[in-house]
């Protein structure tokens, strides 16, 4: 643990907060795009990784989803 920083330390137990949300988002944007058929929007979506802003652009930018209309078919 010598080769990170002091000031690294607190920030460990958001490592799993950020790695829940980005998957969650991650998750919920392939799910729409592949229901969809937007091929181009599924792969940029499973290569970027933006801390789930892109995914959160596609839902309500792109789809103009509610935040109601997130969990239905």
């Amino acid at each position: 643990m010598r080769d990170f920083p002091s000031w690294f330390f607190p920030f460990i137990p958001l490592i799993p907060v950020v790695l829940v949300w980005t998957l969650f988002w991650k998750g919920l944007a392939l799910w729409h795009s592949g229901r969809k058929g937007n091929v181009g929007w599924f792969c940029v979506l499973l290569v970027v990784n933006t801390l789930g802003i892109l995914e959160i652009i596609y839902l309500f930018a792109i789809l103009k989803l509610k935040f109601s209309q997130l969990f239905h078919k």
